[in-house]
C-alpha cells in the first residue's frame, strides 16, 4: 500500500508540475519541496524583488518589443502588431505567438509579422516578460526551435534559460496560490 501512495504522490506531483516536464529530476523535487511548504512565492520574490513590470497596454508592449528588437535584431522584418492576448494560455500550450500573415497589396506580396504574448504576463516580473519577448522575436529569423534560435534567445535575453526555467516555476506558483 505504501508504495500506492507513493505512486499516486509522485503522479499528483507531475500534474501539477507539468510545466516542468523534462527538466532533471532533482529541480522538480526542489520546485515540489518549495510548493509544499509554501516556499515557492517567497523563492520568486527573492529572485525578482522588483514584483510587477509597468509595461501594462499593448502600445507599452509594442515599444518594448521594438526596443529589444532594435538593440538586437536589426536587420529583420518590421512588426505590424505587438499584442497582450487573453487566448495565449500555459494549460493552453502558449504563452506567446509569432504570426506572419502575406497579403497581396498592389502587384507585390508583403509580410505583417506579428507577436502576441499571453495576457498573464501583464503580471509577472520584467525578467520573464522579457524571455517570452525575446523567444516570440527570435522566431523572426529563425522559426524553428534549434540551437541557432536559443542562441538567438541568449543574445536578446541573457540569461535566457534560467529566465525560462523561473517563468515555469512561476505559473506553477500562480496555479498553486
Amino acid at each position: 500500500m505504501k508504495a500506492a501512495a507513493c505512486a499516486r504522490y509522485v503522479a499528483r506531483n507531475m500534474a501539477e508540475l507539468r510545466y516542468l516536464t523534462g527538466y532533471p529530476p532533482h529541480l522538480i523535487e526542489q520546485v515540489a519541496a518549495l510548493r509544499d511548504q509554501g516556499r515557492l512565492g517567497d523563492w520568486l520574490q527573492q529572485r525578482y524583488p522588483d514584483g510587477v513590470h509597468d509595461i501594462q497596454s499593448d502600445r507599452a508592449l509594442y515599444d518594448y518589443a521594438q526596443a529589444l528588437k532594435q538593440r538586437g535584431l536589426k536587420n529583420t522584418p518590421p512588426l505590424a502588431k505587438v499584442l497582450y492576448d487573453s487566448q495565449q494560455h500555459p494549460v493552453r500550450g502558449t504563452l506567446g505567438t509569432h504570426t506572419r500573415a502575406a497579403r497581396v497589396q498592389g502587384g507585390k506580396l508583403k509580410t505583417r509579422h506579428e507577436i502576441r504574448i499571453g495576457a498573464l504576463f501583464r503580471d509577472a516580473p520584467e525578467p520573464m516578460l522579457r524571455m517570452i519577448v525575446a523567444h516570440e522575436l527570435a522566431h523572426l529569423k529563425e522559426s524553428e526551435h534549434n540551437k541557432a534560435f536559443y542562441q538567438l534567445c541568449e543574445h536578446l535575453a541573457p540569461g535566457y534559460a534560467q529566465l525560462e526555467f523561473d517563468a515555469r516555476v512561476w505559473l506553477i506558483w500562480r496555479e498553486s496560490a
